[in-house]
């Protein structure tokens, strides 16, 4: 059982939106596929400037503005002073949705973008596509079968080591052993209509075009598989 108390608990998808950079067409996208609305503390004020207000608020609010604060309902805001994790962390682990959709956490600084892919890799089992103006990537559940058309990119790149095996793939990747300091399966390409991939332990992210969002990719990964078994949907 999670220890952490939820601050949402909903079943529809949630759109987490950080303070990074974000264009009001990329969080009206997000939108589209996950309507609930959670700032990660600065965040809270990017939505206000862009005409939302977020159903909650989570973080330490060492970036939450007075003003913006001061606009948000008292019991939309939870704030969680402990400086162990990163206001990313604090909303991934509070937040329960089939999926959750993360934008404003990509294109600002570097350690702040490399924090979010390394908490995705110590969770793995919570659902989160990050979407940026190019790419979307999230964490591989155990078995994915992606939507795709003939050369569709899809790169692999791990944040641990991993083995996998692959259908669909131009270069299929059965027998390499993937690590960050070695082996990426990054710029492959799909060979038709499906992609089916698997791994034996968690650490791989799946790195696609961001127009990919629009296919049954959501659907397809809610429904995959969990690493440890829990039930999200």
């Amino acid at each position: 059982m999670d220890p952490i108390e939820p601050v949402l608990n909903t079943q529809e998808n949630v759109t987490l939106l950080g303070g990074g950079a974000v264009r009001a067409e990329r969080l009206e996208e997000a939108l589209t596929f996950a309507p609930r609305l959670v700032a990660a503390d600065g965040g809270a004020s990017k939505a206000l400037m862009l005409g939302h207000m977020p159903d909650c608020v989570v973080g330490d609010f060492d970036s939450l503005g007075d003003e913006s604060r001061a606009r948000i309902a008292p019991e939309r805001l939870f704030h969680i002073p402990e400086q162990d994790s990163t206001d990313f962390e604090k909303a991934l682990t509070r937040v329960r949705a089939p999926m959750i959709i993360g934008v404003g956490f990509t294109g600002a600084r570097i350690d702040h973008e490399l924090a979010v892919y390394a908490t995705l890799a110590r969770f793995p089992d919570r659902r989160c596509i990050i979407l940026g103006e190019e790419d979307l990537c999230f964490m591989a559940p155990p078995v994915l079968r992606l939507p795709t058309m003939p050369e569709d990119r899809i790169s692999l790149f791990p944040l641990g080591r991993v083995t996998g095996r692959s259908e669909g793939l131009q270069w299929p990747i059965e027998g390499i052993a993937f690590a960050p300091d070695g082996r990426v399966g990054t710029s492959n390409k799909a060979d038709g209509a499906q992609v089916t991939l698997s791994f034996d332990a968690p650490g791989m992210m799946v790195i696609l075009p961001r127009a990919m969002l629009g296919t049954d990719l959501i659907g397809r990964l809610v429904a995959a598989p969990d690493w440890d078994g829990a039930d999200w949907g």
